[in-house]
C-alpha cells in the first residue's frame, strides 16, 4: 500500500470516526430529551393521580352526605308517623303496649322492627308495623317474611296471638298499594301528621 493511499485510509476512517462520534452526541441528546419528556410525563401523571384521589374522596363523602340525609328523611319520617301511630293502634285495635323501634336478640341473630304492639286481652293481639319513606316491592316481600318466619321465633312469648302486618308510607305506588292489601296486609299512609289506614271495607286481613 503507497503512502498516498494509506493517507486516503486514515482520512476516510477519521471521517467515519467523526460521523460516528456525532451520531453518539446526537443520541445523547435525543435520550436527554426523552428522559426529560419522561420526567415532565411522570409529574402530569402524579398530579392527575392526585387529582384522582381528590376526586374519589370527594365522591365518597358526598355518598355519605347523601346517606345521611336518607337516614335523617326515614328517622323524619318515623317520627312523623309514630304519635298518630299509637292513636290508631289503640283507638282502632286495642293494642295495649307500644314500643317503637323495638329490637330483640336470639342466638345471636338480631330482629328490627319499626313498631310492635299487642294485646293480652281476650283478642290476643299482636301488630308489627314498618315505616317507610317510599314504599318498594322489596319491603312487602322483608315484612311479610318477618311475620312468617320470624315473628314467633323471635318473639316466643307471643306465639299465641294471632300477628296482622301493617305497612305505613309516604308513598306509593297504586300498583304496590294494590300488592299490600292483595297480601292481607293494612295500608296506611301518613300525610300532615295524620297516619290513616287505607283499605277498601270488604278488606280481610291475613293472620300470621
Amino acid at each position: 500500500m503507497t503512502d498516498d493511499e494509506l493517507k486516503q485510509l486514515f482520512a476516510s476512517i477519521a471521517i467515519e470516526q467523526k460521523e460516528t462520534s456525532a451520531q453518539i452526541k446526537e443520541l445523547v441528546a435525543c435520550n436527554k430529551a426523552t428522559d426529560a419528556q419522561l420526567k415532565v410525563t411522570d409529574t402530569h401523571l402524579k398530579a392527575t393521580d392526585a387529582q384522582l384521589k381528590a376526586t374519589d374522596l370527594q365522591i365518597k363523602e358526598l355518598g355519605k352526605q347523601i346517606g345521611g340525609l336518607g337516614e335523617k328523611f326515614g328517622s323524619f319520617t318515623e317520627g312523623m308517623a309514630f304519635p298518630a301511630m299509637r292513636k290508631v293502634l289503640r283507638d282502632q285495635f286495642g293494642m295495649e303496649a307500644i314500643t317503637t323501634r323495638y329490637e330483640v336478640k336470639r342466638n345471636g341473630n338480631l330482629l328490627e322492627l319499626d313498631v310492635f304492639a299487642y294485646s293480652n286481652g281476650q283478642d290476643q293481639k299482636a301488630i308489627i308495623v314498618e315505616v317507610k319513606s317510599h314504599l318498594r316491592e322489596k319491603h312487602i316481600t322483608r315484612l311479610l317474611k318477618v311475620l312468617t318466619d320470624e315473628a314467633k321465633h323471635y318473639l316466643p312469648e307471643h306465639a299465641n296471638k294471632k300477628f296482622y302486618g301493617i305497612l305505613a308510607t309516604v308513598d306509593a305506588q297504586e300498583s304496590l298499594k294494590a300488592q299490600v292489601i292483595n297480601n292481607g296486609l293494612y295500608y296506611a299512609e301518613i300525610h300532615d301528621d295524620v297516619f290513616a289506614l287505607k283499605v277498601p271495607s270488604d278488606f280481610q286481613a291475613r293472620t300470621f
